[in-house]
């Protein structure tokens, strides 16, 4: 007989999102069925004393698999139903460093830290890098990174990480934040900003920062690196080497903040302009076997425009559970994956 479970669900400071939370939990869990030894049954939310629980029957989890579901971006504790007991399994997160790395930066259009995560488990969980998702050293790629949300999610899951980023302001300001909180934290790096040339020309800049999360992995070379790109991200070539990724997360422009520069010279905030013009570029970045995760506001582009421009660029959507779930009055917010 198969053993019942029950996951509590952490906390979010945004209440919207916190409402819709157990059922984005559940696709989530579904998700994890790749790196599990047993697969998950009877998924649902229990209210268990007052509280919603999300819950699901499976053959008993093993330490692995109990690592594995640590990682699920709501996930604050899990127990095994022994009647109306419930016995707690010891979650244990990827958590290479403090939580404040992600907690601490606090701006206007910051994404939700539970959803940028949620974005990346999927991404990661439908590539060909699944089996890898506790050892880390993968790299992962936000070619939309503003200032940083994603790429210090991949630090604290020990991948390294790259963005791409067209305001100059975000890449100085995320400079500033993560140097300053390596200081703090006593952890040594090296980091330096330099520009890129091109024909000659001036076209971009650079930011490069290694860092390891203790002394004793320094000396023993188990460095992470950062490296964000200041430039258009629909204008790459040169910047980056091609099959440089294992992931490719993006947040995109919801028609409110962010965007890319168009060919005549205005800022375009329409993601369906923005993805026409960057998925081929995009495409060759990503290593045979990688994935592509983007999130985007429903009521400026409709799933199946954007799916369209994924398979014309050789890569295939991978079917989940429905995510699709309201942030504000403006914004419907959905994930598409696609694997290459």
């Amino acid at each position: 007989m198969p053993d019942p479970y029950a996951m509590l669900l952490a906390p979010s400071a945004n209440r919207v999102y916190a409402d819709q939370a157990p059922r984005l939990a559940t696709a989530e869990l579904k998700a994890f069925t790749s790196v599990l030894s047993t697969r998950p049954d009877e998924t649902g939310t229990t209210e268990i004393g007052g509280v919603p629980y999300l819950t699901f029957t499976a053959d008993a989890l093993t330490d692995d698999d109990v690592a594995q579901l640590s990682n699920l971006s709501s996930a604050y504790a899990l127990f095994r139903r022994e009647g109306d007991l419930l016995r707690p399994l010891t979650l244990a997160p990827l958590a290479r460093y403090d939580s404040d790395l992600i907690t601490i930066p606090k701006y206007a259009g910051k994404t939700n830290e539970q959803f940028t995560k949620l974005v990346l488990n999927l991404t990661i969980l439908a590539s060909a890098s699944a089996g890898k998702m506790l050892s880390g050293g993968l790299t992962v790629l936000d070619p939309v990174c503003g200032r940083g949300t994603t790429l210090n999610q991949a630090l604290m899951y020990g991948h390294h990480a790259i963005g791409v980023e067209l305001d100059g302001k975000d890449v100085d300001a995320y400079k500033a934040f993560l140097q300053t909180w390596l200081k703090r934290k006593r952890l040594k790096h090296t980091a330096d900003l330099h520009p890129v040339r091109r024909q000659g020309r001036k076209s971009a800049r650079r930011l490069e920062i290694t860092l390891a999360a203790s002394k004793d992995d320094h000396k023993a070379g188990a460095t992470q690196q950062v490296t964000v790109i200041h430039a258009d991200t629909t204008q790459l070539d040169g910047l980056l080497r091609a099959r440089c990724a294992d992931v490719l997360v993006a947040d995109l422009p919801y028609g409110v903040t962010h965007g890319s520069y168009e060919e005549e010279g205005g800022l375009s905030r329409r993601p369906l302009d923005l993805l026409e013009r960057a998925v081929p570029q995009w495409a060759t970045l990503l290593r045979p076997g990688g994935a592509i995760g983007l999130s985007w506001n429903l009521k400026v582009a409709k799933r199946e425009l954007a799916e369209d421009i994924l398979i014309a660029n050789g890569l295939t959507p991978v079917e989940h559970d429905d995510v699709a779930h309201r942030v504000d009055q403006s914004i419907e917010r959905d994930i598409l994956i696609a694997r290459k």
